[in-house]
This record gives C-alpha cells, sequence and structure tokens, in this order.
C-alpha cells in the first residue's frame, strides 16, 4: 500500500552514513539524496534530519588522543557540519535542489518564543521549495544539553511542523520480535497503540556511531504516533530504500498513527524536561479531566502548588500519589494559584486547548 504523505521528516541516522572505519560513505549519502530528489519530484516536502558531522570531521582532521572526548567531540562537529552540509549542497545541486542548514539545540524546545521562530523558518524554507538539513548543534550541545539523538530531535520537527510522516532510517530492518541474530527472528511490520511489551525483545546494544539504541527509538516512535504522524523505521543502507517505504515495498517496522492533536498540544506533550512548576490535584479533578469530556483545570481541583512557576510556564499535574496526570501551560502564576486553591468560580489554571493528558 503506497502512503500519500505530504509533508515528510526523514532522519538518517550516522550507522548509514558512516562506514566500518568511522569515515562517511560518499556513495550511500549520494544515493540517498538520489531518492530525496524523486521524493520531491513527486510533490511531497522534505525536511531531513541528518547526522553525520562528527563522522565527516575525522576525514579531514586528526587529533591527538589526549584531547578529551568532549572537545574532540566538539572540533570534529564544527569542522564536520560544513563538510557534511557542502557534500549535500554539491549533490542536490545536480537536480536544481537548494538545501540549507538548520542547527538546533534542546534550548530551542524550551521556550515557545524560539520554538515558533524555529518552526517559522523552517516553513518559510518549505514554502520555497528548499530542503532542510537539520542537525543538533553538537559545538554548543554537551552532556546533559544534549537530545537523547537525532531520533528525539526529529521527533520534535515532526510534531512541530505537523508531518505526516517521520521515516528513521538505521542500518537494521526494522524492529524485530525477537534478537535479529537468532534464525527465525522477524521484522515486526506494524505496531498500533502503545505496545508495551516491545522492550522485552529489543536489544538494547547500540550501533557503534550512534547514541540511541532501537529500544530509545521505538520510545520516541510510540510518542510520534500517539500525536496522529506515522513513524517508519526502515534500513538506510539498503538501496531504493526511502522510494519502497514510501510505495509500500520494503520491509521494515511502521507505527500506525494515531489521532491528531492540535500543534500546542504536540508542543507540550514533548516538553516535560522542560516543565517549571508542579501542581497537586484531588481525585475528583483527576477523574474529571481523564474522562471523555473535555475540561479544563478549575483552581477547586487543586490540593498544593508543590512548585513554583509564571504564566505561560508549562506545569506538571500529579495526582494525590504523587503520579503524573498530564502537562499544561499556566493561565497565571504561582501566587495567584495559590490565593484560589479549592476556590469555586474561578478562571481555569490550564485551560483544555492547552493540557495534554498521559495516555
Amino acid at each position: 500500500m503506497s502512503h500519500q504523505y505530504q509533508r515528510v521528516i526523514i532522519k538518517i541516522g550516522s550507522n548509514v552514513l558512516t562506514q566500518k572505519n568511522g569515515l562517511p560513505d560518499g556513495a550511500r549519502i549520494s544515493h540517498l539524496v538520489d531518492q530525496i530528489a524523486a521524493i520531491k519530484k513527486q510533490g511531497r516536502e522534505v525536511i531531513l534530519v541528518s547526522s553525520g558531522a562528527v563522522a565527516s570531521g575525522r576525514s579531514l582532521i586528526t587529533i591527538d588522543e589526549k584531547v578529551n572526548a568532549v572537545a574532540t567531540r566538539q572540533l570534529l562537529a564544527s569542522i564536520g557540519q560544513v563538510k557534511l552540509i557542502n557534500t549535500y549542497s554539491h549533490l542536490f545541486e545536480k537536480y536544481q535542489l537548494l538545501c540549507s542548514q538548520v542547527l538546533v539545540t534542546k534550548e530551542d524546545f524550551r521556550d515557545r518564543m524560539h520554538y515558533l521562530n524555529m518552526k517559522n523558518c523552517l516553513e518559510i524554507l518549505l514554502q520555497h521549495g528548499v530542503i532542510p538539513v537539520v542537525n543538533e548543534n553538537d559545538v554548543v550541545s554537551v552532556t546533559e544539553l544534549m537530545f537523547t539523538d537525532n531520533d528525539e530531535l526529529a521527533g520534535l520537527i515532526a510534531s512541530m511542523l505537523n508531518a505526516q510522516a517521520l521515516i528513521i532510517l538505521s542500518n537494521v530492518d526494522g524492529i524485530y520480535d525477537g534478537d535479529p541474530k537468532t534464525p527465525g527472528t522477524k521484522v515486526i511490520e506494524r505496531i498500533e497503540g502503545s505496545a508495551t511489551s516491545l522492550a522485552s525483545f529489543i536489544t538494547s546494544g547500540k550501533s557503534q556511531f550512534g547514541r540511541g539504541g532501537m529500544l530509545t527509538k521505538s520510545h520516541m516512535a510510540q510518542k510520534v504516533a500517539q500525536l496522529g504522524i506515522s513513524v517508519h523505521i526502515a534500513n538506510g543502507t539498503r538501496d531504493g530504500i526511502l522510494t519502497d517505504v514510501l510505495a509500500g515495498k520494503a520491509t521494515h517496522t511502521h507505527f500506525v498513527p494515531n489521532k491528531n492533536t492540535s500543534g500546542k498540544k504536540k508542543w507540550i506533550a514533548h516538553s516535560e524536561n522542560f516543565a517549571k512548576g508542579v501542581v497537586k490535584i484531588n481525585d475528583g479533578a483527576r477523574e474529571v479531566l481523564t474522562s471523555q469530556k473535555a475540561t479544563s483545570l478549575l483552581p477547586i481541583g487543586v490540593i498544593n502548588i508543590e512548585a513554583d512557576f509564571q504564566k505561560g510556564d508549562i506545569i506538571r499535574l500529579i495526582d494525590e500519589q504523587g503520579r503524573q496526570v498530564g502537562l499544561g501551560i499556566a493561565e497565571y502564576g504561582a501566587d495567584k494559584a495559590r490565593e484560589r486553591i479549592g476556590q469555586k468560580k474561578q478562571r481555569p489554571l490550564v485551560h483544555y486547548d492547552y493540557l495534554y493528558l498521559n495516555a
């Protein structure tokens, strides 16, 4: 079954773009660009999230082994990013296609203003037929500020741009129903809903050059699919893989999308790490919020303000047992919220439109 996606995010992992010796695989990159050009010709919009800066840097400079790992990464990424984007630019030129560089950090998703600026930048590039090449800015992102890997970044971009599909290219055919090295193990071709049992048969082994293993990929894929976006995990080292996935011909894992969610809710859903405040609600409020009826969180359902916040901050809602119920944007600050705890006929603390409930 072919897929009629209009806007597609394609994430290419370092294990696809890199040879065994750690240097870039020029032939593979060229073949992927050929396919992306073919997809563009079909009238689709493509955003490319590409790893490979560090590998590209490795091809240009030799570093003394005494230099620490973080500094080495920064050096290789900074030099390599220029080489990587030039490689893409040169290859796309053959098809009269323009690509652009978009470097982002986790901080850009933390703040609604930054987030909207980035979204607007990507939208204007797409309107002009440009292929944005997005990568994490490894030069300034170090340790705790980093994304888990580019899969997480690709998921955030997919939900930010309301894409219909996210294709993640790795060096395996998808998610298997056991250890891929064991005979008789098969690729799980369709995953619907929240398949929590996945963890039991995904090996935690990471690819040699990548940061995220299959487990990370599948968790992220489920989250993105729940936001109404189709996710495909496929083998980027296979010829014709992108066009085959879109034509419904390739063996791979497809996470079937759930329901559509508003853009703001998508942003909130991915903002768990950035929540400032914590608000404890009573069981009655939890039941109302998690029922089928669309409702806002009113002060009458609040028991306690556990961590401060200001108007517009993302706050975590927890129940009486301390379990997270959801995330939302505060309509007013913690001081006002404290004054109104338990009161009737007060303005909602979190409006329904800005409320994301945990599945």
